[in-house]
């Protein structure tokens, strides 16, 4: 007998997927595998209801506690790409391997995802699964299905899909972000109203502030009492989302070349990054800070394409687990017109002392104002010298050119 783990959500690609694979690719069996990473209740429910009506067997696997902390990675890695955290990106790797897990342990031959060939995910999956010994099938890509053709084949297959807003937007949740395209969302020129958005309020003129505790570069508290990375992030996306923080409308650049329209909200991860980068400013010299940056990309890049586990992440890790010893503190962030804006810092690793930032202090042991008078000739001298090089060379080519004229 053949078996197939199938990534199972109990919509419309997926639940198409199980008859295609038993009649196009010839699996005895589709084994569902529907991974949590911070759903809402109803997905489960209708995942649940679809694979009974089905009479498919099916798994639920709990995976918010490490996507969680791969979160919380990324939020020491500023980790975000052309301007949104990475949600979608960082769960897919957690569920693939999760899907795999249960494929080995259910002694399944292949994985299958539903997936169309335009989009990232089947690029994450498929990181992870090709690593295994284990077939990949993809049937909405490799049978070029689209929206229209599966609503059609599901009638007439009478499978039991939910309508709800699947014929107008895809909708993707999870701890981190949610992020919803299709219908007119497609269209670059289509601005959307509030329909779209649940966790987020629009923005209006309320303000409340938050102190955020961070260990090691980790968020640990929100003011000053303990949370474990479950809670504190979906206690964040409830605060921050009251006041309209986190909110993403873009052309995004996908790994296959195409340009998306975008739409996500992610009040936690918008305002916790925003905390870190201001306490790392407190406490990381100049230099580590521009390096940093460099990693920070690369890291998101990485994070981005789904390949958590490339050799590359380990260098980076490795770097910025030395710049994190010392993001240690406390921030204040205000919610405030739709931001999450820092507005004070203190960390006991501040690479800051009043006494000589201060204009209202006088000099300071061995370092005076005077010292800065050498500096100040020295700065600028090559600029000054070119720009001098560069009038003489242009005088001395207008008298040549006079001269030539007589």
């Amino acid at each position: 007998m053949t078996r197939v783990a199938l990534a199972f959500s109990g919509g419309l690609d997926t639940t198409v997927c199980v008859p295609l694979l038993e009649e196009e690719w010839g699996y005895d069996e589709v084994v569902g595998v529907t991974v949590d990473v911070g759903q809402p209740e109803a997905e489960f429910a209708e995942a649940e209801e679809t694979a009974d009506a089905l009479g498919l067997e099916h798994h639920v696997v709990d995976a918010r506690a490490e996507f969680a902390s791969m979160c919380l990675d990324s939020v020491r890695a500023n980790a975000t790409y052309q301007g949104y955290p990475l949600g979608t990106a960082l769960a897919r790797p957690v569920i693939a391997e999760s899907i795999l897990d249960v494929a080995k342990e259910n002694d399944c031959d292949a994985v299958a995802h539903g997936c169309t060939g335009k989009g990232n995910d089947q690029l994450r999956f498929e990181a992870v699964w090709r690593a295994s010994e284990l077939d990949v099938v993809a049937p909405v890509r490799e049978l070029g299905l689209t929206r229209e053709w599966e609503i059609e084949y599901a009638d007439e297959k009478e499978l039991p899909v939910e309508g709800g807003n699947e014929g107008v937007w895809s909708i993707d949740t999870n701890l981190w972000s949610r992020s919803v395209e299709g219908g007119d969302l497609e269209h670059p020129g289509h601005v959307p109203g509030e329909e779209i958005y649940e966790w987020t309020r629009s923005p209006a003129g309320d303000t409340e502030e938050v102190e955020l505790t961070f260990e090691n570069g980790y968020p640990v508290a929100v003011d000053g009492e303990e949370m474990d990375p479950i809670g504190l992030i979906a206690h964040l996306n409830d605060v921050a989302g009251e006041y309209g923080v986190g909110r993403t409308d873009m052309m995004e650049d996908r790994m296959l070349g195409l340009k998306v329209r975008e739409n996500y909200e992610h009040p936690a991860a918008t305002t916790l990054l925003n905390a870190h980068e201001t306490l790392e400013s407190l406490v990381l010299t100049k230099e580590e800070r521009d390096f940093k940056k460099l990693v920070d990309d690369e890291w998101s890049q990485k994070g981005y394409e789904g390949l958590v586990d490339a050799p590359l992440m380990s260098a980076l890790e490795a770097f910025i687990e030395a710049t994190q010893t010392r993001v240690t503190g406390t921030v204040t962030i205000r919610f405030e017109g739709g931001q999450a804006r820092p507005v004070g810092r203190d960390s006991d690793h501040a690479v800051y002392d009043e006494s000589f930032a201060s204009f209202n202090t006088e000099d300071v042991g061995d370092i005076t104002q005077a010292d800065a008078t050498g500096v100040a000739k020295y700065h600028g001298f090559q600029e000054r010298l070119a720009a001098k090089v560069l009038a003489e060379a242009k005088e001395t080519e207008a008298l040549t050119d006079g001269a030539g004229a007589e």
